[in-house]
């Protein structure tokens, strides 16, 4: 039984320093990328995975109760919402910032898509 508590212990603490670990590339990838897509994407990764990985550490220590259930679902809404809410801002960048092409390729279709939606934005006014 001692065995299994110290493993609990083990297996909890190294997904709690994994989890520190993203946290600390998350920071330095915010602070050296320039153009804020890629910042955001930076902050995306470290919000999806890092809080899952440090949440399952927190699971792994707590046992299996009550608690380890709120902690999953958690997880599981992070792990549904982040991408999300990330993609849309990425997508409020793309469409207003008028010159993309100069920090990202960006395809023809996905170009026409903007354009029109430039164009609606600007007749609404």
């Amino acid at each position: 039984m001692e065995i299994l508590k110290w493993t609990q212990f083990t297996l909890g603490t190294l997904m709690l320093l994994c989890g520190i670990l993203i946290f600390i590339v998350q920071i330095l990838g915010v602070y050296k990328f320039k153009y804020v897509l890629n910042r955001m994407h930076a902050a995306a990764i470290g919000d999806t995975l890092g809080i899952g990985i440090s949440l399952v550490g927190l699971m792994i220590l707590s046992g299996w109760n009550f608690t380890t259930l709120k902690l999953g679902l958690v997880v599981v809404f992070l792990w549904c919402s982040s991408p999300v809410s990330s993609h849309l801002i990425s997508r409020l960048e793309a469409v207003t910032d008028p010159n993309i092409d100069r920090y990202c390729e960006v395809q023809e279709e996905i170009r026409q898509i903007l354009d029109d939606e430039n164009k609606a934005q600007k007749e609404e006014e």
